[in-house]
């Protein structure tokens, strides 16, 4: 199973779910008040006047520098590399997610930011250079020795710390975009296509359908239309 199916698979299951279904607003700042009628703001997703102004006020703030984020976009696509069926972290916005999360959730501000230091001080140790600058074996190299907790080095346990929050941000903010819900198959309520009950059922049964069926009520092509059963005779 290569690292994609792996973090595909955390997020199915549910590791990533904490953070998924966490809000976005801590609770001490959301109030019981009326409730407000969803704003028409374009985007299609219903946000209220004070989520949409919320929004508009963490967007147009700055918290990582150009470097940070530079660093970040290593990282997630390190985490999920584009592959055959999907694009990768960077192409679903992923560091932008995190710039946005971190405005948002500022609890992630400090640890990010002391990991992304760490990050530096430790590929300048073993590089001489950021890691923005290695190339790809030598970031490979940094990332493996921190990417599993249970067999990190004592040396290393404050950049496998580091790594896995943002493993967890990257994951959630890919498997949150419009491509990474493509590439796990999600659906939601998408309606499908009946053409009726199969015919080796039927046949087992015993049972066929009468050609007036077939033709007034099992015809997937015109699926998207609303059918008129006024003249309809059993």
């Amino acid at each position: 199973m290569d690292r994609r199916e792996t973090i595909k698979t955390l997020v199915i299951g549910g590791v990533a779910s904490g953070f998924m279904l966490h809000g976005c607003v801590p609770v001490e700042e959301k109030k019981e008040e009326a409730t407000p009628q969803p704003a028409d703001n374009g985007k299609g997703y219903g946000r209220t006047p004070e989520e949409a102004a919320r929004d508009a006020e963490l967007n147009g703030k700055t918290f990582f520098t150009e470097h940070e984020m530079a660093t970040i976009a290593v990282l997630a696509d390190i985490i999920i590399p584009a592959d055959d069926t999907s694009g990768s972290a960077t192409e679903a916005g992923v560091p932008e997610f995190i710039e946005f999360i971190v405005k948002d959730i500022p609890e992630h501000q400090v640890p990010l930011r002391g990991g992304l230091m760490w990050l530096d001080r430790e590929s300048g140790q073993r590089y001489n250079k950021q890691i923005v600058s290695c190339s790809a074996e030598e970031r490979e190299n940094i990332v493996k020795d921190i990417a599993y907790p249970e067999e990190v080095i004592p040396e290393l346990k404050q950049g496998a710390v580091f790594f896995s929050r943002i493993r967890n941000l990257v994951a959630t903010g890919f498997y949150t975009s419009q491509i990474g819900i493509k590439d796990l198959g999600y659906v939601g309520n998408t309606p499908n296509v009946w053409d009726g009950v199969p015919q080796d059922v039927l046949d087992k049964h015993g049972m066929a359908y009468d050609e007036k069926m077939l033709q007034n009520s099992i015809k997937p092509e015109d699926r998207g239309e609303i059918m008129d059963w006024e003249n309809y005779n059993v």
